[in-house]
């Protein structure tokens, strides 16, 4: 017969805590979803209820009135620029750091770690002063720029890990072979870490996707805002159109699910590696 697991009180204990947390993490999203097909009139009376009727008028305007078309598109092209580039610069550091021998290895790694722990409003003046002058202030390369740069300590740091792991038996068949240092680093290297890649990779996605005051303070364009920024539109100072807003607030985190969802396996088995290297 088949050893049966024996459930205990701590096992309980463990799926109600986690039920909790489901619920409580999917709840708040769950009700902005309702909300955003009821009207503001069935909002203020019944708030926590079923809507009435499918209101997709919200969805129609917020993505009209809201210019959420060019603001989505915007967004992308930060992200998805920044997210290359902090993979390309991010790997190729992590490696020079991480498998190779030189005296500055430490040092440098030392550098990128300390922009972990500079805030973005300690650079906000200087950097805005300085975009001012080389016209990068209402410039989506103005935007992506700083993303990159607070991207890279953190994407370092975990592929530095992601690298140390990697036999070392590898590395010398591959050097016996006549493989150079590049040949490496793309053919060997990179392929092994890819899980690595996935996990800094959506993390630098969703942190751009979602970060508003950069955005607020450098574009003033409406074609250049990005979808952050468009959604502040519908919050105004005397009124504030909540069935609009919440329909916004559903087409902007669409693309951050969609991309989780997608990678979720590749996700958790990145954190878990990550773990226990380096």
């Amino acid at each position: 017969m088949k050893n049966k697991k024996k459930i205990t009180l701590p096992y309980v204990l463990i799926y109600i805590f986690l039920i909790l947390m489901v619920v409580l993490y999917l709840l708040p999203l769950v009700w902005v979803f309702t909300v955003s097909f009821k009207t503001n009139a069935e909002i203020f009376t019944n708030p926590f209820g079923l809507p009435e009727g499918i209101f997709f008028e919200n969805y129609h305007i917020a993505w009209t009135a809201g210019k959420l078309g060019i603001a989505t598109a915007n967004s992308f092209f930060v992200c998805v620029v920044t997210l290359v580039l902090s993979m390309i610069i991010g790997s190729m550091v992590s490696f020079a750091i991480g498998r190779m021998r030189w005296k500055l290895s430490g040092l440098t790694m030392v550098y990128f770690m300390t922009g972990m722990m500079i805030p973005v409003h300690c650079v906000l003046i200087p950097l805005f002063t300085r975009f001012a002058k080389v016209g990068l202030s209402n410039n989506l390369w103005g935007l992506i720029l700083p993303y990159l740069t607070f991207a890279l300590p953190t994407t370092i740091y975990i592929m530095t890990g992601f690298f140390k792991g990697m036999p070392n038996e590898l590395i010398e068949s591959a050097t016996i072979d006549g493989c150079s240092i590049y040949q490496i680093f793309y053919k060997i290297a990179l392929p092994l870490c890819k899980t690595g890649l996935f996990v800094t990779g959506l993390m630098t996605f969703v942190a751009n996707w979602n970060e508003l005051l950069l955005a607020m303070v450098f574009i003033s364009d409406d074609t250049k805002k990005t979808l952050p920024v468009s959604l502040s539109k519908f919050v105004g100072p005397y009124n504030t159109n909540y069935s609009q807003m919440f329909a916004a607030i559903i087409i902007a985190i669409i693309p951050t699910i969609v991309v989780y969802c997608a990678f979720s396996n590749q996700i958790v088995d990145g954190l878990t590696a990550g773990a226990v290297k380096g």
